[in-house]
């Protein structure tokens, strides 16, 4: 049976895993030791750093811990192990290897359902792609995967390519965009009835084993709400920033401020490049020139300044808009009307806030 020495610790961690990244715990430089251990650990304290912030992993890691300290100094083990996040600012090159050829990668999210969230994205993607962009969208809303409907790709099967020896997903493309849903892996009529860690695997899997090559752009359609899901992505993902969508109606605006205040979090600190008022107002076809505030006006951009956080413009509720999404052709596709518009005037508003012109 070994001493505890700070040796014989790091070696018996060096068979603990980081199952995101792959490497061991201690090859990884994510372990920190203090206090001076007592025959069974007690006095010491165990700090390791973990890429999922979600309860269930800290868990494991926790457990793993705990079993290769037992075998390697015998039981009982009485030292204290603290597993906390990763931050993004502290990560070194070896856990930044997911999408190295992407620029800016960019999580599009809402609080709740139902405010048009997967519809923004679409349009948002396919007009980068129209400026002339290297444009991907990933589909990780995995309760109900809606990209491929609105780009016309539902019978689509991404099929296997060999890249550098390794087989890899060739995604989708349509649109100049390059796609990958979790729809494409399953019935149209299959629901999808994941638990979280099945769920954070299968979307991790997306980004890692998929062939993006070099991307200007990649949107991220997260599912609605937040969650395990959400930070295992967060966190597996070097995002550029978020986008947050919600219509101005107050029951949305609630869970639109807990959707930025995730993105806020201390353990996650990813920049929140804006928000944007969905639905804002509706135009009937035969009274072009009314506007009817149905859910509320500028809610979003109220509580976009009172958060401190980019107002990125409004999106109409438009009838040619529901009608393209449900054709599988973007509403930016039409070379004229006020749906393409607004969609290209929110674009530009993103760009100027990443920085880059228009």
């Amino acid at each position: 049976m070994s001493s505890w020495t700070k040796d014989a610790i790091l070696k018996a961690l060096q068979g603990v895993v980081e199952p995101e990244l792959g490497k061991d715990i201690v090859a990884l430089e994510l372990v920190e030791l203090s206090g001076e251990p007592g025959e069974h650990g007690q006095g010491l304290t165990v700090q390791v750093k973990s890429s999922n912030p979600a309860l269930h992993a800290r868990k494991r890691m926790q457990e793993a811990i705990h079993f290769a300290l037992e075998r390697a100094f015998g039981q009982p083990v009485e030292c204290k192990v603290d597993v906390i996040s990763l931050k993004t600012e502290d990560r070194t090159l070896e856990t930044r290897k997911v999408l190295p050829g992407i620029q800016h990668i960019i999580a599009v999210a809402s609080g709740k359902g139902g405010v048009g969230k997967s519809t923004v994205c679409s349009n948002l993607a396919v007009a980068l792609a129209q400026l002339g962009y290297k444009v991907g969208l990933v589909d990780a809303d995995i309760h109900g995967p809606s990209v491929p409907t609105m780009f016309d790709v539902v019978k689509a099967r991404p099929q296997p390519v060999e890249v550098e020896g390794k087989t890899k997903i060739e995604p989708v493309e349509q649109y100049g965009v390059k796609v990958l849903s979790i729809g494409f892996f399953a019935d149209q009529d299959q629901a999808i009835v994941w638990r979280g860690p099945m769920a954070s695997r299968a979307l991790g899997q997306m980004f890692t084993d998929a062939n993006w090559g070099d991307l200007d752009y990649m949107l991220i359609d997260l599912p609605p709400g937040t969650g395990d899901i959400h930070l295992s992505l967060i966190q597996q993902v070097p995002l550029s920033g978020a986008v947050i969508v919600s219509t101005p109606q107050e029951v949305a605006l609630s869970d639109a401020r807990k959707g930025v205040g995730m993105f806020r979090l201390e353990d996650l600190k990813v920049p929140v490049l804006g928000m944007i008022e969905n639905m804002a107002y509706f135009v009937p076809e035969d009274m072009p020139d009314k506007r009817y505030h149905i859910f509320g006006r500028d809610g979003v951009k109220r509580l976009a300044d009172s958060l401190d956080a980019p107002f990125l413009g409004e999106l109409p509720l438009l009838q040619t808009i529901r009608e393209a999404g449900d054709a599988g052709r973007p509403a930016v596709l039409q070379t004229s009307g006020d749906a393409a518009a607004a969609f290209r005037a929110v674009v530009a508003n993103l760009l100027t806030e990443l920085g880059k012109d228009v």
